[in-house]
Parts: structure tokens; C-alpha cells; sequence
């Protein structure tokens, strides 16, 4: 008898979780960046619902300071699977609604990302949106449910979770409401690489060590773009880094690293004791509860 091993069963478990989502609601939508969590889900989903078409698009998000090779990665996934990608854009969010571009040495879209979602989210009326979440990334993270009720303006609040005993997820939201689905929220970012290992799954290669001309930022290693300003005095460097995580390029710092493959970036994984946001995202520094505080107004 076939004993299943700990990979097995979070991947039965996010594909049941899918599966659930084609079942319960009637317009979801897959919230995809280009990273490895968001193609981790890709990946997953083919295995849900192929021969078979996805029962939803992908969605990206696209804040306008991404990194070139998740953008490229993004294109060439979409149409080498054949499956529906809508792309919006923060920058035209900005035009539309007269928001306040960010300024200063960093300037992040990231807190306008949310407008630019929730316009995405009523345009389309998706009523679920999936997204490549996980508990072990940040605290507030750790909050949500794996159905993750939003009200009708999009926001969400901690004591609205419900209880989801036995695997058995709610799905009912009244109109106007939305559900945020988080299939691999049980999943560590070892388990990612373990999986990606195993799965034989393409990533973008910035995930890889390379040479990169980065900035040398309180202790952080910013790659030089035209979306950061640079100052008199500041150092600037060329190292051999890869990315943790794949954000904006305005507010992900890369690692130090000469991994060059998966098993090198597992090596690196199991030796660190900081998440990956904690130890990559400039725009978590910013407050203990700025995660928190985002997601409350709707972000993923």
C-alpha cells in the first residue's frame, strides 16, 4: 500500500482546496505574480483541473516596478499553459483616481496596490479571489483562514474568520462580499523548494544566484532601477545575490548567496532562522502591523 508522504499530502490537500473553489463559487480568479508561490499554485491547478480548462483567469496586479524576469516569466507561463491572463496596472489606477504617486528613496506602489485589486475585483465581480499566501511568511499571515471572508468594500477583519473544522470550507458571502483562498497557507517556504525540487518547476531566475549592481541599504541589498532614488554617498555594489521573494523592485531586497541551484537554496533555507519577508521586504519594516494594516484595507 502507497504511504503518502508529508509533500503528498499538502498537495492533496491544496488541490481538494481547488477543487472547492470550482465547486462554491461562480467567477474566482487566480491572483498570479510570477513567483514561486504563485507558481507553485499554477502548478497545482494543472493538476486539479487538467485535461480540463482552469475554471478561472490568472490575475496579475502589476504595480509598474516589477522585476523584468518575473514580467517575462509571467507571459511565457500564461501561454505556454494556454490559459487566460488579465493584467492591470497600478500606474493607470493612479491617472484614473488622482492618487498621490509615493515619493522618497523607496517609492513604493505597494499600499496603491489595493485600489488598483479591488477595481479588478468589482469589474469582474469575481466573488473569490486565490491567492499564494502562507502562514510561516508573516505574523499577520497567521491570521487568516484558508476562506478568508472580505466585505463589500473589500475589507478584512480578523474576528469575521470562520471556524474550518475537518477540512470543510465555507463559501457563503453575501453580494458584494468576497472569499481571498490561500490553498498552500499550511505549506513552509522548505516545503515550496521541496516541492519545486521534486515537481521539477521552472522559476524565474532571479531566484538563482547572479550579478546584480545593488545598493547597500541599512543592512539590505536593493538592486539599482529606475524606480529608486540614489543619494550622494550611497554604496553602490555589484555582489552575487538571488531573491527570497519576488515583490516590487522598490522594497525587495535580495540575499547575499552562491546558490546556483534548488539544492543550494534548500541548504541556505534550512540554515537561516529569518522569514523570508522579514529578511527581504523593506516595506514590512515599516511597522510591526503594516502587513496588518494593508490587508484590513484589502490587500491580499
Amino acid at each position: 500500500m502507497y504511504e503518502l508522504d508529508y509533500l503528498d499530502q499538502l498537495e492533496s490537500e491544496a488541490i481538494h482546496i481547488f477543487r472547492e473553489v470550482a465547486g462554491q463559487f461562480e467567477r474566482p480568479a487566480l491572483l498570479f505574480s510570477g513567483g514561486k508561490d504563485s507558481i507553485t499554485l499554477v502548478h497545482l491547478a494543472l493538476k486539479a483541473f487538467r485535461p480540463g480548462k482552469f475554471p478561472f483567469p490568472l490575475v496579475h496586479i502589476d504595480t509598474g516596478h516589477n522585476f523584468p524576469e518575473a514580467l517575462e516569466y509571467r507571459d511565457r507561463l500564461a501561454a505556454q499553459i494556454d490559459e487566460k491572463l488579465i493584467v492591470r496596472n497600478v500606474g493607470d489606477t493612479i491617472k484614473a483616481k488622482g492618487l498621490t504617486e509615493p515619493k522618497g528613496k523607496f517609492a513604493s506602489r505597494n499600499a496603491l496596490q489595493t485600489f488598483t485589486l479591488l477595481d479588478t475585483i468589482e469589474e469582474f465581480e469575481f466573488d473569490a479571489c486565490i491567492g499564494g499566501a502562507r502562514r510561516d511568511e508573516e505574523k499577520a499571515r497567521a491570521k487568516e483562514r484558508i476562506f478568508s471572508v472580505r466585505d463589500e468594500f473589500g475589507q478584512w477583519d480578523p474576528k469575521r474568520q470562520r471556524p474550518e473544522l475537518w477540512n470543510t470550507y465555507n463559501g457563503r458571502i453575501s453580494k458584494g462580499e468576497n472569499v481571498r483562498v490561500f490553498p498552500i497557507s499550511n505549506w513552509t517556504e522548505l516545503d515550496i523548494w521541496n516541492y519545486i525540487r521534486r515537481e521539477k518547476i521552472e522559476l524565474p531566475s532571479i531566484y538563482f544566484a547572479h550579478e546584480r549592481e545593488v545598493l547597500e541599504h541599512e543592512g539590505q541589498l536593493v538592486a539599482i532601477s529606475d524606480f529608486i532614488t540614489l543619494e550622494p554617498g550611497d554604496s553602490v555594489v555589484t555582489k552575487t545575490v538571488r531573491y527570497r521573494t519576488v515583490g516590487d523592485m522598490t522594497c525587495t531586497a535580495a540575499v547575499e548567496s552562491d546558490a546556483s541551484d534548488i539544492d543550494g537554496i534548500i541548504k541556505e533555507i534550512i540554515a537561516t532562522k529569518t522569514s523570508e519577508r522579514g529578511e527581504t521586504r523593506i516595506d514590512d519594516r515599516v511597522s510591526e502591523a503594516a502587513m496588518e494594516d494593508r490587508k484590513k484595507n484589502g490587500y491580499f
